[in-house]
C-alpha cells in the first residue's frame, strides 16, 4: 500500500473511530441521565400523591375525585397505584395503561427495601415503601417517559448527522494531508529510480518541501550518493591502476631482474638489486593500502588503536634510513614543555603508517640536501599538528591545485620513478582517520606538507 493511502485510511479510520466512540459515549450518558431523571421525577410524583393523600380525610369514593384535581400530572402515560399497610388499593389514577405485576413488586417493598425499580417494555416502573403520619403505604408507578424519549430521539439524529458531517471532513482533510506529506516522498523516490550511480553524469536530489525529516532524508541520499560516486571513482582508478599502472613497472621490473641475472657484474648487480627492492616494496605497500581502504569502502570495520604519531615516525624514518643511511630527519617538539598524551591519536597502524611512508618517502625523492624536518606542534591540546618540511624544486600555483589527485606528477618529478598515487592515498587514508593535510611552497625552493590530527 502506497503511504498516501496508508496516511489517508489510517488518519480517517482513527479520526472517525475516535469520534465514533465520543459520540456513543455522550449518546449512552445521556440516557444514563434520562433514566435517572425520570426515576426522579416518578418518586417525586409518588411522595407529592402520598403528601396530599395522607392530608385528605374524606370517604373512599371523595378521595379518587379530590386527588384526580389536586394532582397536575407531569406527563400523560402514567398509571399509580397506592396500597395501605393491609397492601389494599386505596387509590389508582384514571391513566389506561395496563397494570404491572403489583404482587411481585409487594412482595420485594419493605422497610429495609424501599425502593424498586424495574421495566416493562418501554416503560419504567418504580415501587416505593413509605411511612407517613397516617400509617405505612406503598405505592407503584408505571409510566413512559414521551419527554425524555423524545430528547434522545433528537440526540441520536443529531449525533449521526454530526458524524456523517465530521466523517466527509476527515477525508477531505486526510487527502489533502496524505498528499502533502506523501508527495515529497514520491517525487524523492521518483528521482531516485532516475539515478544511476558510477554514471559520469552526477545529479544532486532537489526538495521542495520545507519538512524536517524529509530534508534530512534528502541530505542524507545526496551524500550516501556523494559517496557512492566517489567509491565508484576510487574502485575504478584502483582498476584503471592495478590493471595498467602496475603492469608495467611489474614488467620492467621483471625485465631488470632478467637482465641483472645475465649480468657478471657484482657491483651492477648489487646496485640493480637495490633498486629493484625499493620499487618493489613501493608497489607492495600502494597495493597493502588500497586493500586496507577497499576493505573500509565495501563496509567492513575499521579497526584502530592508540598510537603515538611520532613513534609511527619513527619506525618510517628507521625503515627509510636503510635504504638513504645519508639522509637525515630532523625531529622538533612545539612547545618545549607539552602533554604526550597530545601526541596519541586513535590509527589503523597499517594505514598510518604508509601515509607517513608516503610524505616521508617524498622527502628522500625531492630533497636538494638530503635533509628533511618534522615538526610536532603540541601547543593546541585539542588538535595535533604535524609538518613535514624540505628544500628542493617546488611545483606551480597550477599544479599545486592537481597535487591529490590520481596520477599527477609535477614538473618536479620527471626525473624520480613513481606512480603518481602516493600523495592521493596518503589524503584518502588521513580523510577516514578524520584528519586534514595541505600543501604550501612559501617560498621557491621550499615544500611544506601540514597535518591536522583532531584530539579525542
Amino acid at each position: 500500500m502506497k503511504i498516501r493511502n496508508k496516511i489517508l485510511t489510517y488518519f480517517s479510520v482513527i479520526v472517525n473511530l475516535l469520534t465514533g466512540i465520543t459520540f456513543v459515549i455522550i449518546f449512552l450518558l445521556f440516557a444514563d441521565y434520562r433514566e435517572e431523571q425520570f426515576l426522579n421525577q416518578q418518586k417525586e410524583r409518588i411522595n407529592t400523591t402520598l403528601q396530599l393523600f395522607s392530608e385528605i380525610k374524606k370517604e373512599d369514593e371523595e378521595v379518587q375525585q379530590t386527588m384526580d384535581i389536586l394532582t397536575v400530572y407531569d406527563y400523560y402515560d402514567e398509571k399509580l397505584m397506592i396500597f395501605n399497610a393491609d397492601r389494599q388499593l386505596v387509590y389508582v389514577s384514571k391513566e389506561d395503561i395496563p397494570t404491572p405485576d403489583v404482587s411481585e413488586i409487594l412482595e420485594k417493598l419493605s422497610r429495609e427495601n424501599p425502593l424498586i425499580k424495574s421495566r416493562e417494555a418501554e416503560f419504567e416502573i418504580v415501587g416505593i415503601y413509605t411511612e407517613t403520619r397516617e400509617g405505612e403505604y406503598y405505592a407503584i408507578s408505571k409510566a413512559y417517559d414521551d419527554h425524555g424519549f423524545t430528547k434522545m430521539k433528537f440526540l441520536r439524529n443529531a449525533l449521526i448527522g454530526i458524524f456523517i458531517f465530521i466523517a466527509i471532513i476527515v477525508v477531505l482533510i486526510s487527502q489533502f494531508l496524505s498528499s502533502k506529506i506523501a508527495d515529497p516522498i514520491t517525487k524523492l523516490t521518483r528521482d531516485l529510480n532516475k539515478m544511476d550511480p558510477g554514471s559520469s553524469e552526477k545529479e544532486l536530489l532537489t526538495t521542495d518541501t520545507d519538512t524536517y525529516e524529509i530534508v534530512q532524508l534528502t541530505q542524507r541520499f545526496n551524500d550516501l550518493l556523494d559517496r557512492t560516486e566517489k567509491a565508484f571513482a576510487f574502485q575504478k582508478h584502483t582498476i584503471d591502476h592495478i590493471s595498467h599502472q602496475l603492469k608495467t613497472p611489474i614488467a620492467v621490473l621483471v625485465s631488470e631482474l632478467e637482465r641483472l641475472r645475465q649480468s657478471e657484474d657484482k657491483e651492477e648487480i648489487k646496485e640493480g638489486l637495490q633498486n629493484q627492492i625499493i620499487k618493489a616494496k613501493s608497489l607492495g605497500g600502494i597495493v597493502n593500502v588500497l586493500l586496507e581502504i577497499s576493505k573500509i569502502e565495501s563496509g567492513q570495520q575499521f579497526s584502530t588503536e592508540k598510537s603515538r604519531v611520532d613513534e609511527i615516525v619513527f619506525d618510517v624514518i628507521n625503515e627509510l634510513n636503510i635504504i638513504a643511511p645519508d639522509f637525515t630527519f630532523d625531529l622538533q617538539y612545539k612547545p618545549e614543555y607539552f602533554d604526550e598524551n597530545n601526541l596519541i591519536i586513535d590509527a589503523n597502524p597499517v594505514l598510518m603508517r604508509q601515509a607517513f611512508h608516503n610524505l616521508l618517502h617524498n622527502c628522500l625523492s625531492y630533497s636538494d640536501n638530503s635533509r628533511a624536518e618534522v615538526t610536532f606542534d603540541c601547543s593546541d591540546p585539542a588538535t595535533l599538528k604535524v609538518r613535514i618540511v624540505n628544500t628542493g624544486k617546488s611545483i606551480s600555483a597550477e599544479e599545486s591545485k592537481l597535487l591529490f589527485n590520481h596520477f599527477f606528477r609535477g614538473e618536479n618529478s620527471q626525473s624520480i620513478s613513481g606512480f603518481g598515487l602516493g600523495l592521493v592515498l596518503t589524503r584518502k587514508i588521513l580523510h577516514l582517520h578524520e584528519a586534514e593535510i595541505s600543501y604550501k611552497n612559501p617560498n621557491k625552493n621550499i615544500n611544506v606538507f601540514d597535518l591536522h590530527f583532531i584530539l579525542r
